[in-house]
């Protein structure tokens, strides 16, 4: 009887635990649900949401890197302190400049046709890569290919909410 207790007690622990850390990892979540820009669900879009802390105290929160090369591109006078990026596998955020990046390959990007993707170990990029294909990066290499990559991520947005739209009205 005890051991079962026992067994209870430290199954609901660990499970604690487990939620615990995964609210510490997305707290910037609370601050700012959905993205400025699309207004898609950061928590859901963990692996690919960014974090744009400036030097005057304010932050961004935004769902792809898409969407904070707008943000950054909206706002050249604010300087950065810190731009923030979910790890791919772990959806923490990491530094995005540190990041190794996976630019390309078979796996659908957010907001975007060619997918950026971040990786805080090299090791999981290069897993990445054989698995759905893109190449190896830097932060620097994946925003120019987001700025790019921009009138035609565009374009894809706006047809697909036009889809969107349409279907909803033949569905009324």
């Amino acid at each position: 009887m005890q051991r079962r207790i026992l067994s209870g007690l430290f199954v609901t622990m660990f499970l604690l635990s487990g939620i615990v850390a995964y609210a510490e990892n997305l707290a910037d979540v609370q601050q700012h649900k959905s993205c400025k820009y699309c207004n898609m669900d950061r928590e859901k879009f963990a692996h690919s949401r960014m974090l744009i802390e400036f030097t005057d105290g304010s932050s961004t929160g935004l769902c792809s890197i898409h969407c904070a090369a707008l943000e950054l591109a909206q706002t050249f006078d604010k300087e950065p302190k810190a731009i923030l990026v979910g790890d791919y596998n772990q959806k923490n955020l990491i530094d995005a400049e540190k990041a190794y990046w996976v630019i390309g390959g078979k796996k659908p990007g957010v907001m975007t046709k060619i997918a950026k993707w971040a990786f805080a170990e090299k090791k999981d990029a290069e897993d990445f890569i054989k698995e759905y294909g893109g190449k190896l990066g830097t932060f620097e290499d994946a925003m120019k290919s987001t700025y790019e990559d921009m009138y035609n991520d565009t374009k894809m947005i706006r047809a697909k909410r036009a889809k969107m739209k349409t279907m909803q009205k033949e569905q009324k």
